[in-house]
This record gives structure tokens, sequence and C-alpha cells, in this order.
């Protein structure tokens, strides 16, 4: 079986779908829920579910982020993930964290990479005049925002939209995507083990 731990900093929407599709026949289970917030509301949601969790709340480690990385590996290195989802965790992570984890570690974002990296991805979109955003799941790699793209799928801009309601469909088919690749990604390692 795939272990599957799942970063997260919110509500966990995009960890509850990793989640729920991670059942039956599926290649992979979720091993650990890790958020850098211990307000974050997907750690309940990912109690409730039965899934480990764990918090390294970032700012007891002031600019210390190799000790708030240092921090999460133990967690990580407990429960011995293949692979690592990223999942609106909103901390930029090193490149000595990230090549650690070098081809076994997924982002959802919510653009069409590589348009529009890092934030405010869909006022972006909607101000260049755009008339389509969505979402990608890419390879993480040191650079933000630049590895492999996994997927990608495509969300029509409507003419009265805003970037709330931008985001609210695009995270839509976030839900969508996102178990779609990691079931991909999950089966490859499966059938190369």
């Amino acid at each position: 079986m795939i272990g599957v731990a799942i970063l997260i900093s919110g509500a966990g929407s995009n960890m509850v779908a990793l989640a729920e599709s991670m059942t039956g026949d599926h290649p992979a289970r979720p091993v650990l829920v890790l958020s850098n917030r211990p307000d974050a509301a997907g750690l309940d949601r990912a109690r409730d579910m039965g899934i480990p969790t764990a918090c390294v709340d970032h700012r007891l480690f002031g600019g210390d982020r190799a000790g708030f990385e240092a921090e999460m590996l133990r967690h990580l290195e407990a429960a011995s993930p293949d692979l690592i989802c990223l999942a609106g965790f909103m901390r930029i992570l090193t490149p000595g964290f990230v090549s650690r984890f070098e081809g076994r570690m997924l982002n959802i974002h919510p653009s069409l990479l590589p348009k529009y990296r890092g934030l405010d991805t869909h006022a972006r979109a909607i101000a260049a005049g755009d008339t389509e955003a969505g979402c990608t799941v890419h390879e993480v790699v040191p650079d933000l925002d630049a590895g492999p793209v996994l997927g990608r799928m495509a969300v029509p801009i409507a003419p009265d939209d805003t970037a709330q309601t931008l985001a609210a469909r695009v995270r839509a088919a976030e839900h969508d995507l996102y178990p779609q690749v990691l079931r991909g990604v999950a089966e490859s390692l499966r059938d190369a083990a």
C-alpha cells in the first residue's frame, strides 16, 4: 500500500477529497495529515475521518525555517509516507526539504500553470481578461510552482466573475483533478515496486 501524507494550512477541503478517494481498490491510503497551523479546521476533519494528525506551528520557530522543517520531518519520518501531497499548505519549503522528497511530492495550484505562479491567481486571471482559469497538479521542485505538470483542469471565466466566485468553481475542479492525479501517481509507484 502506498502511504500518503497530506500537508494543510486551513479547512482541508482538498485533503478531504484526497482522503475520500483513497478507498476500495485505490493503491494508496492516508497515513498523516500535518498542518503548520494549530487552528486549521482540516485537522479536526482528518481526525473525524480517522487519519492520524500532527501540527508544527511555524510561528513558534520565528525565522528558523530549518528548525520548522526539521520538526515537520520528524513527524513525516514517523509516518513513513511514500508520497506527500500539499493541499493548501501555505508555507514555501526550502530546496533542502523539497530535495528529500524529489519525485514524491505533489501540489495543487489554482491556475493553469505556468500562468500565475504564487498568490492571487483568480484576481490576476480576471484582470488579464482571460477567458479561462483552472487548476494544475504538479510535482514540487525547489522553484515555486515550477515542477513538471501532472494534470490540468480548465474552468471558464464568466463575465460577472469575481475572484471569490471564480475561486469557488476552481476549488470544485481541484477536488476532481487532484484525486485523479494522485491515483495515477500511486498506481505508477505500486507498479514500479
